[in-house]
């Protein structure tokens, strides 16, 4: 399964398109949809980018493969996985409290999304700083 950079940023903006178009009819009420209508593009597309993770990382358990090649690699690849579980929460939660089908404070729908902005961080700053402790 592999894609190239042109397919990857084609997938993105179709995507990103749809779920905007989606939300202005939403916003606008010209469409009366649910809220979980609205971020399928979004989830959708999450659910291909959790495929190919999972099928990159599954590819580590094939015959012939050597684990001291790929190690910090499958650091990253587990927190790019933990990035989306960390951003599908937040969308499940946000949705939940559109549709009001939950009673939640909108600080704790935002949990999710603060974990992933600061994991975000520390991931930025070691990758900045990784080279310099050489």
């Amino acid at each position: 399964m592999k894609m190239s950079l042109a397919q990857r940023v084609l997938l993105c903006w179709i995507f990103t398109l749809i779920f905007l178009i989606m939300l202005v009819l939403k916003l606008d009420s010209k469409i009366n949809w649910n809220w979980f209508l609205i971020f399928l593009p979004v989830w959708t597309f999450d659910t291909i980018l959790i495929l190919m993770l999972v099928v990159k990382m599954a590819g580590r358990c094939k015959p012939g493969y050597d684990p001291r090649d790929g190690e910090q690699n499958l650091k990253r690849r587990l927190w790019h996985l933990a990035a989306l579980l960390l951003k599908l929460a937040f969308c499940l939660t946000l949705c939940s409290r559109l549709e009001k089908l939950t009673d939640v404070w909108l600080t704790v729908v935002c949990v999710p999304l603060w974990v992933l902005l600061g994991g975000a961080l520390v991931e930025l700053g070691c990758s900045v700083f990784h080279y310099r402790r050489d």
